[in-house]
């Protein structure tokens, strides 16, 4: 497994190593002490799975308080995967990293807490699975305005995206409840 940080060095680019033959492929997704030795130390408490239409964009999701920390892959499909710095005493505060995780390329994403995650279908479908270092609580949950213009998100839309209300709703980087 092979663990590189991105332009903000506390969000990791995982790659599983892929052992494949005229059979099919094997890799493992998760392995603690290899992330532990990378300098991934989560416990995680929680799997999760969405499966999303060409289009759907999600997100920017985080919680002000439970802060989870998610690494995230895509088991089907293609999607634009994003995460937000909210960490206002980083100097990488407001800022994000972009990347496309595919079932192809079987890359993962280690989002840390701090961070608000979105992403969008680039495919005719993705499934999504992400395991999360804390439990979801709708209480805490917030949602930064994806389309924020400060955010500077280059989105890869052909037309307006799929979103939840909650999602059309978001807040702006300015007004969003941020960490310390």
């Amino acid at each position: 497994m092979r663990v590189t940080p991105t332009a903000i060095p506390d969000v990791r680019l995982v790659e599983p190593r892929v052992f494949g033959d005229a059979r099919g492929f094997f890799y493992e997704s998760w392995n603690r002490r290899a992330l532990e030795a990378a300098g991934i130390d989560a416990e995680f408490v929680q799997d999760n799975h969405s499966r999303s239409a060409r289009g759907v964009l999600r997100g920017l999701h985080y919680q002000i308080a439970h802060a989870q920390g998610k690494l995230v892959r895509v088991v089907a499909g293609e999607v634009y995967d994003v995460a937000v710095d909210l960490r206002r005493s980083s100097p990488t505060f407001g800022r994000h990293v972009a990347i496309t995780l595919s079932a192809e390329n079987r890359r993962m994403l280690w989002v840390p807490p701090g961070f608000a995650h979105g992403f969008c279908v680039v495919s005719g479908s993705a499934d999504f699975l992400y395991k999360t270092t804390d439990y979801w609580f709708p209480e805490h949950e917030r949602t930064l305005l994806w389309n924020d213009p400060a955010l500077c998100i280059d989105w890869p839309l052909g037309a307006a995206p799929i979103v939840a209300p909650k999602d059309a709703a978001g807040t702006p980087l300015a007004r969003a409840e941020c960490y310390p």
